[in-house]
């Protein structure tokens, strides 16, 4: 004989973005029931194992407390992005998708036990702070973290705006250091654009909301008006964004293709695949592209990242991404509690899987400084410095010309952003060798 158990499941409805929390890319599923059977075997070894606590553990244990452990432990063993949500989990996660809530402004996952930072967004109290990217946050108000869930340790970093929280740690190649934070009401505008040149502009996404499509739309438009012309060639910077929602991304890719495959979801069953296209307008009529990612882009940004990518759009710089390709289900159980559960996993238009590989960029550049020449280059040997070396040949001048500052000082850009310079030297190239390629 055999016992049979209802389980959830359900229909996409919407994938949306918990900011300032765990990474959730996920769809929100309706209760139906489908039929599952469950072995009685184990079951019966469950009950053993129930008991055995009930009747000899050192205190007493409510059966609630076991069997919500027993659900926690069950989802956390499949992966990282799974979970039980209970009361309060539930809410705040429902509080995060409408995007404003008290809190660092932070991405984070799990890393060996560790809080790990997957990217934080742009003008939060997290970004002034100065956490970074792949930064590994071990205490939280000098509590260690170890031990705790990542819902859990969500919770604590959360709280009412003009509170503060204290934050360890440990980032490589340095010593542990402690941040200390004061939370802040998170609303989070997701584009920003400026021009770098004349014909040359710049856009930043930082996280992708339901309106960042028509953000950016407006962004290009604002740019050409002011060059009063088309663009010449773009900067999309996808530098630092965790992803968000899955239309908004499929929007963005939209923007700047005129047909294909952008995305596509593949669960466990061969027809569960969903896939999107692009349509026949874009906004940039054919202009060069450069996309900057790095190690803080995920999920949606990545998406972006490989649609341009394979499709030959851009060229793609920077850093391999984060490799969050795998989509939640989020599947009330009742008005209070749900499950978080993973149901698929993104790929690229070329078939590439997303999830634990990333995107790799044409070119990489890796995160650096542009630093000025200092004293101790005066040591260095030049052909001036040789014996008996050869005159220069120009006619001697009685006076030493006074350098030019403009031509002397270091390049700004360079300065401030080495990997968007660097961008935005292929960039030039890219149109100018479009240019003589229309001219010949």
């Amino acid at each position: 004989m055999k016992t049979r158990l209802s389980v959830l499941s359900g229909v996409l409805v919407a994938l949306l973005i918990g900011l300032g929390g765990a990474r959730v890319d996920m769809v929100f599923a309706d209760r139906s029931e489908v039929s599952t059977e469950l072995p009685l075997e184990d079951l019966r070894i469950f009950a053993e194992v129930f008991g055995r606590i009930k009747k000899d553990y050192v205190e007493g244990v409510s059966d609630q407390t076991l069997l919500e452990g027993a659900i926690r432990g069950m989802l956390a063993s499949l992966d990282p992005h799974s979970a039980y949500l209970d009361r309060d989990e539930y809410r705040n996660l429902k509080v995060g998708t409408s995007g404003e809530f008290g809190g660092l402004g932070i991405e984070v996952g799990m890393e060996n036990g560790f809080i790990k930072v997957i990217a934080p967004i742009d003008d939060t109290p997290a970004a002034r702070a100065g956490l970074q990217a792949g930064d590994l946050i071990v205490r939280i108000d000098d509590q260690p973290v170890k031990g705790l869930t990542l819902n859990e340790a969500v919770d604590r970093m959360r709280g009412q705006p003009g509170s503060r929280i204290s934050l360890t740690v440990l980032r490589e190649g340095a010593d542990p250091m402690t941040f200390d934070i004061e939370r802040d009401v998170i609303q989070v505008a997701s584009v920003r654009s400026r021009m770098l040149e004349p014909g040359y502009g710049y856009v930043r996404i930082s996280h992708f909301q339901a309106r960042t499509p028509e953000d950016l739309t407006e962004a290009i438009a604002k740019l050409e008006a002011e060059g009063d012309a088309r663009l010449a060639g773009l900067i999309l910077d996808l530098r630092n964004n965790p992803g968000g929602v899955l239309n908004s991304a499929v929007g963005v890719s939209d923007a700047f293709l005129t047909g294909g495959l952008i995305v596509y979801t593949q669960g466990r069953d061969e027809d569960s695949r969903i896939e999107f296209d692009a349509g026949p307008e874009e906004l940039l009529g054919g202009a060069p592209m450069v996309v900057l990612i790095n190690e803080g882009s995920a999920s949606a940004s990545e998406i972006v990242a490989g649609a341009l990518q394979d499709h030959k759009r851009a060229i793609v710089m920077g850093t391999k991404t984060f490799g969050k390709g795998s989509v939640q289900t989020v599947v009330p159980i009742d008005e209070e509690r749900a499950l978080k559960l993973t149901t698929a996993r993104y790929f690229t238009p070329s078939g590439r899987s997303i999830q634990a590989q990333g995107i790799v960029p044409d070119i990489e550049v890796a995160r650096g400084e542009l630093t000025i020449a200092s004293e101790a280059d005066a040591d260095r040997v030049t052909e001036a410095d040789l014996r008996r070396h050869l005159p220069n040949g120009a006619p001697e001048s009685h006076e030493a010309a006074e350098p030019d500052p403009d031509e002397t000082s270091e390049d700004p850009l360079a300065i401030d952003d080495y990997q968007l310079n660097e961008a935005f030297n292929v960039l030039k190239a890219l149109v100018i060798f479009g240019t003589a390629k229309a001219a010949g």
